[in-house]
């Protein structure tokens, strides 16, 4: 019930912001002056507004919303030992990297996992579950942590959401050209746009997102590999390869919520067509790939 709340609250504050933006900039309509034919240029303006605006409104918001989606405590004051050593490793990896000091926090799951993610190299969250703390040895933590510290370093949040922004626009874009040939061409509408404009449009969207998905989940599986280059790195080819050989011993996939996943460091595999839409490679090829640069 929380996470359909917080989905509700971000997705209805993004539209009164991106509908201000556009009321701004005058391009609320997208039909020409005699409302006959597509203003492409105000189409292009009003597709890159909502493509780009909502992707980084979301990684503006992307620290907060995970700290509530996965009830993420974040260290303060290190309690015990083992939140003062999660501080201290990850103090020394982000200087190793040359990044700002991140928020660390660990969040509730009996699945091995962790996440970063945030708006920029210099204010970002790195995570842990505790299962990961309970199931690993320091070690095999240490290695996780650096995976993740990579990706911050890389700037992997903002390029992710560069390419989807990009990917966002072009769905929005084609998806209301489709639209609008289908209501005039088919259904004869010669003036303004009937409902015929509306139904074709969400299909499309619908359709093109689907497909679109596909170049975003190729981009998020190559960072995979160049994390866990990173993370070797800074914490050793061996750690880093033991600690995924500890995440593919699991029976269970690991749990996250659904806007994480693309930031957790192991998914549930897929076959055929699926591997299409993973997130993750394989932790195979990821262990692979590794041993080979060993």
């Amino acid at each position: 019930m929380k996470r359909i709340a917080l989905f509700l609250m971000t997705n209805l504050a993004i539209i009164v912001v991106l509908s201000i933006t556009l009321r701004l900039l005058g391009v609320e309509r997208i039909l020409d002056e005699q409302g006959a034919g597509l203003d492409l240029n105000s189409l292009l303006i009003f597709s890159a507004v909502f493509g780009f605006g909502g992707a980084f409104i979301s990684l503006a918001m992307s620290k907060w919303i995970a700290k509530r989606s996965t009830g993420a405590r974040v260290i303060a004051q290190p309690a015990n030992g083992t939140e003062q050593w999660l501080l201290s490793t990850v103090q020394r990896q982000a200087q190793q990297a040359g990044i700002g000091m991140p928020e660390v926090a660990i969040f509730n799951s009996p699945q091995p996992n962790a996440f970063a993610t945030g708006a920029s190299r210099n204010n970002a969250l790195v995570a842990v579950s505790s299962g990961l703390l309970q199931n690993m040895n320091p070690d095999e933590v240490e290695a996780v942590l650096a995976h993740e510290i990579t990706h911050v370093a890389n700037g992997d949040m903002v390029t992710l959401t560069l390419i989807q922004g990009v990917v966002n626009t072009f769905v929005i874009f084609f998806s209301r050209v489709i639209g609008h040939f289908i209501d005039r061409v088919v259904f004869k509408t010669e003036r303004g746009h009937g409902p015929a404009f509306w139904v074709a449009t969400i299909v499309a969207e619908l359709v093109l997102g689907f497909l679109a998905s596909m170049i975003v989940m190729w981009f998020s599986r190559q960072r995979e590999f160049r994390a866990d280059a990173g993370g070797a790195r800074l914490a050793g080819h061996q750690k880093m390869i033991a600690a995924l050989q500890r995440l593919q011993q699991g029976s269970q996939p690991t749990a996250m919520p659904d806007e994480l996943v693309a930031f957790g460091i192991s998914n549930r595999g897929g076959q055929g067509l699926s591997r299409l839409f993973m997130s993750h490679p394989p932790l195979s090829e990821r262990i692979a790939a590794l041993q080979r640069a060993a």
